[in-house]
């Protein structure tokens, strides 16, 4: 068997996950009481080839320095391990790898037992345990979302040791992870080894492991900012900002909340730990090309002083912040109360040789071809990015759908109630990270599951009904292909969102039907559920430079032409209940192997390079054309379309 004890380890996670998160996990951010300790760059790293992939385990790996229990190699965090070596059984390992790097600590984190030393990992795919010094200090289930645990007491034992951090990371997936997939072993001897066993999955991109955010060390006193949670209105000319600041290490605290403006000029404070913060003359969080100035944010400093019988602790904490509103009617999205249409992409966190790890020039790139292009907006398909795209969002003004992991949930099994436990708590990590975000407008809880199966009614009731509940400020919905009178989630959701692939999966060649499937598709939904609908996906793989005339499928032209068709078809309805379209894909992107797929999915507008295919350029005159049409100003003038 692949590991009965990872098999021990999900178990016992998805019974301790059952309770919400009781703790804060504001990002972490330097201050005049709280420090950083980045720790990317070069791990050492091995991936237990062993049969059962559990001799790391069975050894005590973590007891002492990697490096004396067998060969290491370097690694670098943040990245995927996969592609960094020539090693063909590392680029498809499944099961545990280990990482590990020792770490000076400060002497004054050590020495001041008033001060909480945090150790911090942005994402790890997929089950992960962390030790300090051959100590267990912290588990998590999930492969993208942020963990952490408190480690200054450990390090106070012996302050004359080193900090050896070492992280045991597996990728497996089982019917209730979230995304789920299955373990298939091949028996029949006389074509396969012994032991020889794939991993399945339902989803169409690579299942790239490792450490794949920043991991970094960071104090605050003993008394802290723990969490932040504010929620933005207004009226007329007055912002309102409702704010609640969470406190730990003592039952008595003075506050000192202030809110300044981009200039870092006071605008109002508080000396209450919640409240309502009046904004006089407020500057509005706005869309990309919906108005003069995007992405405004203020900033919400929180000063905390606690005493103790014989310390006095001090922390400060600043959150950018964002006044905007969101809603949705039966036909419409809406920003700050003027309608929002969604003319933007899809994305994968993926590229080459890194795989999904944190990679800023890249991020930057990305950003700036989204704006060259003239996307107002992106949804995390198909799980949450990084933290620090989020934060580009927001300055950036470009509008995020955050997605939760909940893709490939196509069998009956992955919608029992050990499933479902596992997925609330997935969401409450999710809103917890992100619910400050004003980019962020809407949640999505899945993408494409079986939802005409008769479980997934309750299934995504509940779901849904969690997540409003847990942020009732922003729309839920979950992307579905199903077919629209079976499909059992949608009565639940704010606004449908729907992918499709006329003349590509279905019909393919046939360009002709494109019009009339999809004015059917559009008017079907609508019908049944008058909800405002986004066209979530649609596109077609191209093989950069190949060309034909008349189109032929791969070619740059049919891609070409496969949008035009679509585009019409918005184009008549959006002036109904269509509020968005959102090409697949932003970029190539790497898949599993397959006869269907040449080296990934191709149906990005640009390579995996980030290099122009066609479309890209049908898509730029095309969003350039919706934003003077749909913004506020003559954008012409303001956002000249790029040359």
């Amino acid at each position: 068997m692949l590991s009965a004890l990872w098999l021990f380890l999900w178990l016992s996670a998805a019974l301790n996950a059952a309770a919400p998160p009781d703790s804060g996990l504001l990002f972490p951010r330097e201050s005049s009481s709280r420090e950083l300790k980045e720790l990317s760059g070069l791990w050492a790293f091995r991936a237990d080839g062993s049969p059962n992939r559990n001799l790391g385990f069975e050894s005590a790996w973590y007891k002492s320095r990697l490096s004396e229990t067998g060969p290491v190699i370097d690694m670098p965090v943040p990245a995927s391990y996969n592609d960094i070596t020539q090693d063909p059984t590392l680029r498809d390992f499944i099961g545990w790898v280990w990482y590990e790097r020792e770490v000076t600590v400060p002497t004054r984190w050590i020495a001041d037992d008033g001060l909480r030393v945090v150790l911090r990992v942005g994402s790890a795919h997929y089950y992960s345990v962390v030790w300090v010094n051959g100590v267990k200090v912290t588990e998590h289930e999930g492969g993208h979302l942020p963990f952490e645990a408190e480690i200054g007491t450990l390090l106070r034992k012996d302050p004359t040791m080193p900090c050896r951090i070492t992280i045991a990371v597996n990728n497996t997936l089982n019917l209730h992870t979230l995304p789920p997939g299955t373990i298939q072993y091949m028996t029949d001897r006389t074509r396969y080894p012994a032991g020889f066993f794939v991993q399945n999955i339902n989803f169409d991109f690579f299942n790239y492991a490792g450490i794949h955010r920043p991991v970094l060390l960071y104090t605050t006193p003993k008394a802290y900012v723990d969490d932040i949670t504010v929620v933005t209105d207004f009226l007329d000319n007055t912002g309102l900002v409702r704010y609640d600041v969470s406190v730990k290490g003592t039952t008595s605290a003075a506050l000192k909340v202030t809110l300044m403006d981009k200039g870092g000029h006071c605008v109002v404070s508080s000396n209450e730990a919640s409240g309502v913060l009046k904004v006089p003359n407020v500057n509005l969080w706005w869309p990309f090309l919906m108005h003069e100035n995007p992405g405004y944010l203020y900033s919400l400093e929180v000063r905390l002083k606690a005493t103790d019988e014989s310390s006095t602790y001090e922390d400060v904490y600043t959150l950018p912040v964002g006044i905007r509103t969101v809603n949705v009617s039966s036909t419409q999205f809406f920003i700050n109360n003027k309608p929002f249409y969604f003319h933007g992409v899809n994305k994968h966190e993926d590229a080459d040789i890194r795989g999904k790890g944190l990679d800023w020039p890249l991020i930057v790139k990305d950003f700036n071809l989204m704006k060259w292009l003239g996307a107002n907006s992106f949804r995390t398909s198909h799980y949450p990015y990084a933290e620090e795209i989020l934060q580009m969002c927001d300055r950036h003004g470009i509008v995020v759908i955050d997605e939760s992991p909940g893709v490939g949930i196509k069998d009956i099994r992955s919608f029992d109630n050990v499933s479902l436990t596992h997925h609330l708590t997935v969401m409450d990590e999710l809103v917890r990270r992100d619910k400050n975000h004003p980019s962020v407008v809407m949640w999505s809880v899945a993408n494409e599951p079986a939802a005409e199966m008769p479980p997934a009614e309750n299934y995504f009731k509940t779901l849904i009904m969690h997540t409003k509940a847990l942020d009732p400020t922003r729309p839920v919905t979950y992307i579905t292909d199903s077919n629209f009178a079976r499909d059992k989630g949608a009565p639940f959701v704010d606004v449908i969102c729907v992918n499709s692939y006329f003349s590509w999966y279905h019909d393919p060649g046939h360009l002709e039907v494109i019009p009339l499937q999809l004015n059917t598709q559009f008017e079907n939904w609508f019908g049944k559920y008058k909800k405002p609908i986004i066209q979530s996906e649609y596109g077609a793989d191209v093989v950069p430079g190949l060309h034909n005339d008349p189109p032929l499928m791969f070619t740059e032209e049919y891609q070409k032409v496969v949008l035009q068709q679509y585009h019409r078809v918005f184009d008549q309805k959006r002036k109904k209940y269509v509020i968005g379209e959102l090409i697949w894909n932003f970029a190539d992107f790497m898949t599993t192997q397959g006869i269907i797929r040449v080296v990934g999915n191709k149906k990005g507008i640009f390579t995996r390079q980030r290099q122009p295919k066609a479309a890209a350029f049908i898509l730029k005159e095309r969003y350039w054309r919706l934003a003077n049409e749909t913004g506020i100003l003559p954008l012409w003038t303001k956002y000249p379309c790029p040359l």
